[in-house]
């Protein structure tokens, strides 16, 4: 029996802005409103909205909080301070990934912000992780979430009218519980497309009129509305991992060039053996960017070839608006990591040159708080 796509509470909206509807993660959700790479150049000179009301929301509290997240965690979550956030990864005991995560420490409680497509999974595998911390409790705020973003250089100068918080003041990586176009939320100065931007958490009640308030007051500015397919064009140019593509439950965060989410020295926690012994023996592949020679797009699944053997495979591939060019992210063995190292993609049965690029293939200039 076919299981019904779930919608977020801007469903409605999507549909009356003529965005395209396709089915994602069990959800039906807007792909692109116009052009996808207008949407895409709009986040990198102006602003975007997007809808992210499919991700999955978890608070986590209680006395025993800090002790299971940094069990079931990799990063160490000692080192926030109420209001700020770190990037993080649920890992499996052998040290490959359940998933990727934002984790926010407010006043009271811990929010941890997981990808729509694993939300049962993730549920599942850390309450399991949670059975020796009793007095740890953790609970699916999911419905009663909605997510907005906006992403974009000049996301501050739209959104500091419509909220009470200093946005200035709001360093890359804080979050404050504020108030947003008139409502309660979270608002955090946190993103997934390398652009400086916010993310506004608040209920789903809510949802319609913080959308329309600030896509009204922010389309003077260019303020325009994103699917998902800009989202993930703008996410590989910045080097974002995404779930199912770069990290996976066959893939580890040192080979995948997340490391530096790992906290070794924090104690013990799931996959720590494996993960320091990755470590320390180094990744027998490693996770490239590599930009196209010639003529081709790379796509996901596509065989990387080395002077005609098979040694890996593409991640994800796109043509990039930014950098004008076909750029992609790929796993080969270590030994063919190093820059300028030439390698093959087999596009329609055709090998086609690229070369290994440093990465991020795009960054942003960042200001003192952003």
């Amino acid at each position: 029996m076919q299981t019904a796509m779930r919608r977020t509470p801007l469903f409605a909206t999507h549909q009356n802005l003529g965005a395209r509807m396709v089915p994602f993660a069990g959800w039906t959700m807007p792909v692109q409103y116009t052009k996808v790479i207008n949407e895409h150049r709009a986040v990198r000179s102006t602003a975007g909205l997007f809808d992210l009301s499919h991700m999955g929301e978890f608070e986590i509290c209680g006395a025993q909080a800090l002790a299971f997240l940094n069990f079931a965690l990799t990063n160490d979550a000692g080192k926030l301070e109420p209001g700020t956030a770190q990037y993080t990864l649920i890992p499996y005991t052998d040290g490959t990934i359940v998933d990727d995560a934002i984790l926010y420490r407010l006043d009271d409680r811990y929010l941890l912000v997981v990808n729509a497509s694993n939300v049962e999974k993730d549920l599942d595998w850390l309450q399991h992780q949670a059975l020796g911390f009793p007095t740890a409790e953790i609970r699916d705020v999911s419905a009663e979430t909605t997510l907005i973003a906006i992403q974009g250089p000049l996301s501050e100068a739209v959104l500091q009218p419509m909220t009470d918080a200093d946005l200035k003041a709001l360093g890359y990586y804080h979050a404050v519980e504020t108030r947003v176009c008139g409502v309660p939320a979270l608002l955090a100065r946190t993103g997934y497309t390398g652009e400086d931007g916010f993310e506004i958490f608040a209920t789903p009640g809510d949802a319609t009129h913080v959308w329309h308030t600030v896509l009204t007051a922010g389309e003077p500015l260019g303020l325009t509305p994103v699917g998902l397919a800009a989202r993930d064009t703008l996410r590989l140019e910045a080097k974002m991992a995404l779930y199912g593509h770069e990290i996976s439950d066959q893939t580890n965060p040192i080979e995948a060039g997340l490391g530096w989410a790992v906290s070794l020295d924090k104690g013990d926690f799931v996959g720590r053996e494996a993960l320091e012994r990755e470590k320390r023996l180094g990744p027998a592949r490693k996770l490239i960017g590599f930009e196209m020679i010639e003529r081709g797009v790379p796509r996901a699944e596509q065989p990387i070839f080395k002077d005609g053997a098979h040694v890996g495979f593409v991640t994800s591939g796109t043509y990039s608006p930014t950098l004008d060019k076909p750029i992609g992210l790929g796993y080969v063995p270590a030994r063919f990591s190093r820059q300028e190292t030439e390698i093959d993609i087999l596009i329609r049965d055709r090998p086609v040159r690229a070369r290994v690029v440093r990465t991020p293939f795009y960054k942003r200039e960042r200001g003192a708080n952003t």
